[in-house]
């Protein structure tokens, strides 16, 4: 008896959830944001959380077509000049409007946060001047051309000068300075809690369906699933394969949202230093890095069976990769496929590179960042293993894991990135060498560096003519992964949702949970 009334006790409040604030929404989330400050780092879960808050100029809709935010409109006048027409009801949450001040603020400011992990540098680099025109107009200069930076800009929010001037990260975290013109306002957030949003009443755009907003990280992908299952959320990121064929199926309680994704998930490897910090003979003693040379690179890649992994351990949530992004994405060849899963000729390489008994590698990777990526990162290691090495495995929660490969501590990195919106986004951050002068290879942690590959990222991202852009986009990536292995491409990525009866997503190919893109379902 005590234990059937402790059972409806606990079961109460699950039972009451449907019928709490019905102008709000819980979402269940993999991870809060590391950092509230917009210009923190450019990583896609801290852009998705500022998004709320703050607005770009222009911004990407949920397949990363530009739309109007802050801005009416951008254009190039001339192939340095781009002009750029603030919308005049645009509004900060104090009232105040936006102004070319404000723009100006925020660009010099995006690339230059201390301790950035992931700076924005890339996107800011290339303006050497905010001009006014008038109250509404301004024009940026650029120093080169740049037929990205719409694009670069959208992932870039505006800040108010007023209220960020001299202000910090940390005035951010402690939601001191959070005044953006978003259609939220900031409420509430600590480390590893819950971020807590209200509609903002003036936003100048459609307004959000829901008034409250509450994001909950819950890193563990079956404790995500059984809080929407219990009622504690009304929609999660994220589900594991399994889980999201459960849900598909019970449509009477639940919904599910879907969208292929950009996001390739691949590997990259140190091919600098000497002395590698995860790489050993195999009786532990150092040796000189084998990374350093392609054939080695290229053993490892034939040695990973892609299709097993997407096959298998996705269930389906990822498609093979050969290339930086996926097929029809601007920039990318019909011809770039998988590499072919082929042992025998990996070995061949190995020992045609002088390492035929092979060496020790240790494989690092998050296990609370991709869907089912810390059993993604044990595979490849069973896969090397066969191949003839000794491989270990060590990964790291997403906070730490950031941090620790920023830092350069791995030698084989299980990372993931989209590019932004053509490939040549991937190849400027994660294959050009690494150049604090120029903002390119900022997030290069294997620092591949190759001189004929960066003249012609050089070259692609001052091209405004599209086909020749593309044509050299395709070059670059050619040499980079068929020649020189400059990362190992695994595969590309699902983005998933799902959500109670009566929620609705607009699934996105950028893998944002933004709450403006949820709704209720028609009745």
């Amino acid at each position: 008896m005590m234990k059937s009334l402790r059972a409806a006790l606990l079961a109460a409040p699950l039972l009451a959830a449907p019928a709490m604030a019905q102008d709000s929404i819980r979402i269940g989330v993999e991870a809060g944001p590391t950092s509230l400050d917009p210009h923190f780092a450019s990583l896609i879960t801290n852009i998705a959380f500022s998004r709320h808050i703050f607005q770009p100029l222009m911004e990407q809709d949920a397949r990363q077509a530009l739309r109007p935010a802050i801005a009416l409109s951008m254009r190039a006048v001339d192939e340095l000049t781009w002009e750029v027409k603030l919308d005049p009801v645009a509004r900060f949450h104090d009232g105040a409007p936006v102004t070319v001040e404000d723009v100006a603020f925020t660009i010099a400011r995006a690339g230059d946060v201390p301790n950035s992990p992931s700076s924005f540098r890339y996107a800011t680099r290339p303006i050497a001047a905010v001009e006014a025109v008038d109250a509404t107009t301004l024009r940026l200069r650029t120093s080169q051309p740049t037929p990205l930076l719409p694009n670069f800009l959208a992932l870039v929010m505006i800040v108010s000068k007023r209220h960020g001037e001299g202000a910090t990260t940390q005035d951010y975290n402690a939601g001191r300075v959070m005044v953006g013109t978003g259609p939220f306002r900031h409420v509430s957030w600590q480390p590893g809690s819950p971020v807590v949003m209200e509609r903002n009443p003036n936003f100048h755009g459609t307004a959000p369906a829901f008034a409250r907003v509450e994001f909950r990280p819950i890193a563990n992908a079956g404790a995500r699933t059984a809080a929407l299952q219990s009622g504690d959320v009304d929609m999660i990121e994220i589900v594991p394969p399994d889980h999201l064929a459960r849900f598909r199926a019970d449509a009477a309680r639940f919904s599910v949202a879907e969208s292929p994704s950009n996001r390739l998930l691949f590997l990259t490897l140190d091919s600098d230093r000497e002395d590698s910090p995860h790489i050993r003979g195999k009786d532990g003693a150092r040796i000189p890095n084998p990374l350093r040379d392609a054939r080695v690179r290229r053993a490892l890649s034939l040695a990973i069976n892609r299709e097993a992994i997407t096959s298998r351990i996705l269930q389906g949530q990822g498609t093979p990769a050969g290339d930086l992004g996926p097929p029809g994405y601007f920039g990318t060849s019909p011809d770039m496929t998988p590499p072919p899963f082929d042992l025998a000729e990996a070995r061949r390489l190995l020992a045609e590179a002088g390492w035929a008994q092979g060496f020790t590698v240790q494989v690092n990777g998050p296990n609370d960042r991709f869907v089912n990526d810390e059993q993604v990162v044990q595979a490849i290691a069973q896969m090397w293993t066969r191949l003839g090495l000794t491989t270990t495995v060590e990964t790291r929660t997403r906070a730490v894991w950031l941090s620790e490969a920023a830092q350069l501590r791995y030698s084989v990195n299980f990372a993931g990135f989209s590019p932004n919106p053509e490939l040549l986004g991937m190849l400027e951050t994660q294959i050009h060498s690494w150049n604090t002068t120029l903002g390119l290879g900022t997030a290069n942690r294997g620092r591949f560096s190759n001189a004929e590959v960066d003249a012609l990222i050089q070259q692609a991202r001052t091209t405004i003519d599209d086909d020749q852009r593309r044509a050299l986009t395709q070059r670059a990536t050619r040499l980079a992964l068929v020649d020189h292995t400059a990362l190992i491409p695994l595969y590309f990525a699902q983005n998933t949702w799902a959500m109670r009866r009566g929620f609705t997503y607009e699934p996105r190919t950028d893998e944002m949970t933004l709450a403006f893109s949820a709704g209720r379902a028609a009745r």
